[in-house]
């Protein structure tokens, strides 16, 4: 499939990209090539191969839910090094 201008801008405009009009045929030519290497894609027999959902062969391991006791937050804040009332003090990371 070769990428003219309209669908230049089409995708542009979905994408929200911005190109200046003097890279508009590179962009063109570059995208033309991309939609055709995933064209060649079709070709290949994909008959009886499972669809591939992860790359690892582990197995979660998953359990139930269950509900245990947690601190509350006078309990959190009796080891804080710093504190102010209900609060957590942390050093100042933004300006």
């Amino acid at each position: 499939m070769k990428i003219d201008r309209e669908h230049l801008n089409k995708i542009a405009h979905l994408a929200r990209l911005e190109f200046d009009e003097n890279t508009a045929d590179e962009m063109m030519e570059d995208m033309t090539k991309i939609i055709t290497w995933v064209e060649k894609l079709n070709e290949v027999d994909t008959h009886g191969v499972e669809p591939l959902t992860t790359m690892s062969h582990e197995i979660n391991a998953l359990r139930e839910d269950e509900v245990k006791n947690h601190l509350n937050h006078e309990q959190a804040l009796e080891s804080a090094p710093k504190r102010d009332a209900d609060y957590f003090r942390v050093p100042k990371v933004i300006e």
